[in-house]
């Protein structure tokens, strides 16, 4: 019983160090080299990125937004980056799935079962100075909008008392949404790429915070004053 608890804390251990292997460095070049050529992508408030640690709470519109988020960092800190990703991706698609998880560092989380070990392992991560990605609706949007927020990204935060940086992305529901099996790319009418933006918001510090349900109070303020902007433009 003492070793298989001394593995599982080894585990948890290796799980909370960004692993950067040549396959994770490889399928970002490459994934990013193909998001470059096909669409029109831009970064938007780099400037708001801190030094050293800190966590990125994204909503959560396709399969690739790990990559487009870790391939917009400082290349410092890309070699920093993992992710929160649930453990049944790998299993439900496959390849793909086992490149995403490569690409994003990911740490598995179990989502339909009690999350608490991933988060504690994802709370290592930062103490160990990582830079890391929680999608705080912890599933792709179903319509381009965001679901249901949850609290463990600020919870995350909070306890590593790491700043909590928003991001908000911009057209990548159209590109490559849940219903896709491929990419789209390319709009109709007029033809051409698709414009797809990352932005970065200003860092929310923990500390001036009461509470992780204020922390995403204001993450989700701000993220749906993009989603309003971008549903304006639309028409």
């Amino acid at each position: 019983m003492a070793d298989r608890k001394k593995s599982e804390t080894q585990a948890g251990e290796n799980l909370a160090k960004p692993n950067n292997t040549f396959s994770s460095k490889f399928w970002l070049a490459v994934g990013m080299g193909l998001t470059r050529c096909f669409t029109r992508l831009r970064y938007e408030g780099l400037e708001n990125l801190p030094e050293g640690k800190y966590v990125l709470a994204a909503n959560h519109v396709t399969l690739v937004d790990g990559l487009w988020i870790r391939g917009g960092l400082p290349k410092k800190q890309q070699k920093q980056f993992a992710a929160l990703a649930g453990s049944d991706i790998t299993k439900t698609f496959g390849l793909f799935g086992r490149i995403m998880m490569s690409v994003g560092n990911a740490i598995p989380i179990d989502r339909f079962g009690n999350p608490i070990r991933g988060l504690i392992t994802a709370k290592k991560a930062v103490d160990n100075g990582s830079i890391l990605l929680v999608h705080p609706e912890g599933t792709r949007s179903h319509d381009g909008k965001l679901g249901k927020i949850l609290d463990g990204v600020a919870y995350v935060a909070k306890k590593s008392n790491a700043p909590m940086v928003p991001v908000y992305i911009h057209g990548g529901y159209a590109i490559f949404s849940r219903h896709y099996r491929l990419p789209h790319p390319f709009r109709q009418k007029p033809f051409g790429r698709r414009h797809l933006v990352i932005e970065f918001g200003k860092p929310l510090n923990p500390a001036d915070y009461e509470n992780v349900k204020a922390i995403m109070h204001d993450w989700q303020e701000w993220a749906l004053t993009r989603q309003n902007q971008d549903a304006s433009s639309e028409h």
